[in-house]
């Protein structure tokens, strides 16, 4: 009875949140009431606040839910913090996208985009994952290092993650958007382990850095060139005034 009833509220729940997602995707976050979502979910509104205390929970369920901290103290013997994370994000990008169809996907990004009050929810919920990041590190790093490396460890992951849903909202098909969040991964754990000093600008630009480091070297030759060239007429000049010089001397005595 215990499974059965289990299943049941698992199936409320999936309701009431498909309920309103529809409405939020067909009229926006702001213009939809609780009461609206719970009637036509076929609820009561008690019931709705018993699954989603708010109408933000309802909207950004599922959003933050990376558990950072978890990945950093539950990883492998040997691992460091970045690398667990890393391979973390690696196998989320190289993944399937299971349990979501990408349309609905899309359709919730671009809600919470358009809504001043999800995204702020959402930074809400973003700093609360970036102190339990924070509290995790503080052990091997100290309180002060562990403060700024959650900040620029989340940084990074919230930047990679609005990248790949913008640019589904924008209409890049998933499997692109992945390839391209897979790349950016690699590149933001590289930026993170050595810093920008450590960073090969010819790796992210290809023929265009290259093309840079040519002409610095081309402007350096040909700088060298004209050096030489300069001091070989300075010698030059130098010599022929010497050489006047001992004429005159010659013609005087």
């Amino acid at each position: 009875m215990a499974g059965l009833r289990e299943r049941k509220k698992e199936e409320t729940r999936r309701r009431i949140a498909a309920t309103a997602w529809r409405l939020f995707a067909e009229r926006g976050f702001e213009a939809v009431t609780v009461n609206e979502i719970a009637e036509a979910a076929q609820v009561a509104k008690a019931t709705l606040f018993s699954y989603f205390p708010t109408k933000e929970s309802l909207a950004l369920h599922g959003v933050g839910d990376d558990d950072l901290a978890g990945i950093v103290t539950g990883r492998a013997p040997g691992s460091t913090p970045l690398g667990a994370l890393r391979a973390h994000f690696r196998a989320l990008a190289a993944g399937p996208m299971t349990g979501l169809d990408p349309e609905v996907l899309v359709s919730r990004v671009r809600v919470i985009f358009d809504s001043p009050a999800l995204s702020n929810a959402t930074n809400g919920l973003l700093y609360q994952q970036r102190e339990r990041l924070a509290q995790a590190l503080t052990a091997e790093l100290g309180e002060r290092t562990a403060v700024l490396a959650a900040a620029q460890i989340s940084a990074s992951v919230v930047t990679l993650q609005e990248g790949f849903f913008r640019r589904l909202a924008d209409g890049t098909s998933p499997a692109d958007a992945r390839a391209r969040l897979g790349e950016e991964i690699e590149l933001a754990f590289d930026l993170l382990t050595h810093g920008l000093g450590g960073h090969d600008q010819h790796d992210e630009h290809g023929e265009h850095g290259e093309h840079g480091r040519r002409n610095g070297h081309d402007r350096h030759g040909q700088d060298s060139q004209d050096s030489h060239d300069g001091h070989a007429q300075d010698s030059h000049d130098g010599h022929h005034g010497h050489d006047q010089g001992v004429q005159r001397n010659q013609r005087g005595q």
